[in-house]
């Protein structure tokens, strides 16, 4: 099949990879239908984070083409999502709902396990890690809008869920990208009265405002900090959505957050955290795992934060007319070439000389 592959910093290519094939009783085989590009990407891209040489990607849906022997909850033939990581949901960790540290799980796209940006993906432990989704028929918007609950808008939700966002809160989101784009999505939906969103780019500024921002700030460092705070009448915002990673866009995100508050940090942290600012104003951090009832209680929630999805995502392969449906195997086209802790968040995050950027 073919593939991205990645072959070291700035040097990503389209290569063969060996077909994926069930190896275990509880794989499956899917094929790709959509897949993004995730900021965790352009770290590794740009040789900021190590990747190994091999598979890339991790944000993808496809279809059911194969089984494993062991495989319950879902069937050949089904639209599923695939969060960024795959566990078994029975170890220590996913029973505390910490499936990111699932011991015997792994993400997906890490130079060996194939990765969503591919033609196709054996799943391991694909009982546990696939979200079904029914029906037929869905439009090119609704694919789309599934795709971003495999990484960005879960991972935004989970900014929001880990700030202790809830109804009639004053929130500030750090970060524009599709991360910081869904936390405000996210905000809205979990009933914030009052949605701060830091962006100085004009066209991520009206599509946070469609997705519930309030107020609008473009200034950075201690400007920002100083706008916040005058918003706010001096005291700061209830939930402050770390959806960066940079040192800049952290001590920010606890700067703006009131005594007592939480820090819902998501962005990859590139930069130290201020933890005597933490300290000595009582300002906590939280983190919430992918692949838990928060994200994906139900099909109809997630159909229903799928709807308020504007399809914000850009995608690396053709969306397709109408539900997609199975096909013949692909012809074999031989082999080629935990997170834990304080303040650590399941998301990802993308990094340029300030806050904006795909994962931002």
């Amino acid at each position: 099949m073919r593939a991205a592959v990645f072959c070291g910093p700035r040097d990503i290519e389209v290569a063969d990879r060996p077909d994926p094939a069930i190896r275990n009783r509880t794989d499956a085989v899917v094929r790709v239908v959509l897949a993004c590009v995730c900021g965790s990407d352009l770290w590794y891209y740009r040789g900021e984070t190590p990747h190994a040489v091999g598979s890339i990607g991790h944000e993808f849906i496809g279809i059911v083409e194969e089984v494993g022997a062991d495989v319950t909850g879902i069937a050949t033939g089904d639209l599923v999502i695939a969060p960024f990581i795959y566990s078994d949901g029975t170890c220590p960790h996913c029973r505390n709902g910490s499936t990111i540290a699932c011991v015997a799980g792994g993400t997906f796209g890490d130079g060996q396990i194939d990765g969503g940006q591919g033609e196709a993906v054996r799943v391991p432990l694909a009982g546990s890690t696939l979200v079904p989704v029914p029906g037929a028929g869905h439009s090119d918007q609704m694919l789309r809008s599934l795709l971003t609950l495999s990484d960005v808008m879960s991972t935004g939700h989970h900014a929001a869920v880990s700030g202790g966002v809830g109804k009639g809160d004053v929130v500030a989101v750090v970060g524009d990208g599709a991360v910081g784009l869904s936390a405000v999505l996210a905000s809205k939906r979990l009933g914030a009265e009052r949605i701060i969103a830091l962006s100085r780019n004009p066209v991520r500024q009206a599509v946070a405002r469609a997705f519930g921002a309030t107020d609008i700030v473009a200034e950075r460092g201690e400007q920002a900090t100083e706008a916040v705070l005058e918003l706010t009448g001096g005291i700061g915002v209830d939930a402050a959505l770390e959806c960066v990673g940079t040192g800049q866009s952290m001590a920010t995100a606890f700067a703006v957050a009131r005594p007592g508050s939480t820090v819902g940090i998501v962005g990859v942290p590139h930069g130290e955290v201020p933890f005597s600012e933490t300290f000595y104003r009582n300002v906590g951090c939280g983190a919430v795992p992918p692949r838990r009832g928060s994200t994906f209680p139900s099909s109809s929630t997630t159909f229903s934060t799928a709807r308020s999805i504007l399809g914000s995502s850009s995608t690396t392969r053709p969306t397709l007319r109408g539900s997609p449906a199975p096909t013949p195997p692909w012809t074999n086209a031989g082999p080629s070439s935990r997170s834990s802790g304080w303040g650590r968040c399941d998301g990802r995050s993308d990094r340029g000389d300030d806050l904006d950027g795909p994962r931002a």
